[in-house]
């Protein structure tokens, strides 16, 4: 693939949002984050997500692991998976005295019909459980390009009203969106998100660097667009799927365009090819010579 060039001051404006970037880490992908935990800086969120086959005891276990790294956990919580608000209670309490966790994320979660009393995020909001147990940020998804439930209307409605409902509950609101690959849907997205009143911090889904068959695998398990002419704005082929591709052209775009209109934010990196080569991609395009 061509070397694209990219001005200083483009690649110092994106260099800006991976100051303070955070990272995807699941349960089985520990080992990876410590042998890199020195190249990542302290006091980096960490989200560990809700996966199936790990009980509480794993994920807690993890909590417990990335706080001893000196990183921050952020555990995300499947609403249809709890089966009670007694589960609920346990777990944030749990999470708070073992980890001392500070920020979680709440998501609806996969299974169709919910275990217990909690069909959506929502209602895990609106327990107060979280505010009780001393949580001081939640997060909940956002989604520049499509759902693959609700329609665009019902969306902004539900983000809306969780973001106001966490606030007025003495918590910060976090809005964490799903990785894309269209930088340009992302960007309209934020003045949209804006333009409706919502001001709260974004941290933008990324993947990291990966092969170009495990992007397309796992766009198509998240249902995220990935038509031909977006892999070609992203700087990728399908017809190299042995190839490895790295966020270069979609941070540039980002870094080209943001301004302060588009509001707080920064770059959550979802590590598809491996913790190690997007810690390595972060460093390089920190040097200023681009990711791959």
């Amino acid at each position: 693939m061509p070397t694209v060039l990219i001005s200083p001051d483009i690649r110092r404006h994106a260099g800006r949002l991976i100051e303070a970037y955070s990272l995807e880490v699941g349960v089985k992908d520990l080992p990876a984050l410590r042998t890199a935990a020195s190249r990542i800086p302290p006091g980096t969120s960490i989200a560990i997500p809700y996966l199936p086959g790990q009980d509480d005891d794993a994920r807690l276990a993890a909590a417990v692991a990335v706080r001893a790294l000196g990183f921050e956990p952020m555990l995300h919580l499947s609403a249809r998976r709890i089966a009670s608000q007694v589960e609920l209670e346990s777990f944030v309490a749990r999470a708070v005295a073992e980890a001392a966790v500070q920020r979680c994320f709440v998501i609806a979660g996969d299974p169709a019909s919910p275990l217990g009393p909690f069909g959506d995020s929502a209602s895990l909001i609106e327990t107060g459980v979280f505010e009780r147990a001393g949580i001081k940020e939640i997060g909940v998804g956002g989604h520049p390009e499509s759902h693959p439930v609700m329609s665009p209307a019902d969306r902004w409605a539900v983000l809306e009203r969780k973001c106001g409902n966490i606030a007025q509950r003495g918590m910060s609101p976090l809005i964490v969106t799903q990785f894309a690959f269209d930088a340009d849907a992302v960007l309209a997205w934020l003045l949209a998100l804006r333009e409706r009143g919502i001001r709260c911090p974004v941290r933008l889904g990324v993947p990291g660097p990966a092969g170009v068959a495990v992007l397309a695998r796992y766009a198509a398990l998240c249902g995220v667009s990935a038509c031909a002419s977006m892999w070609a704005k992203y700087g990728l082929s399908l017809g190299k799927l042995f190839a490895t591709a790295g966020p270069d052209r979609f941070v540039d775009r980002l870094g080209a365009e943001l301004t302060d209109t588009h509001g707080p934010v920064s770059l959550h990196f979802f590590p598809f090819g491996g913790i190690e080569k997007t810690v390595k991609w972060v460093e390089q395009y920190r040097a200023g010579g681009g990711g791959q």
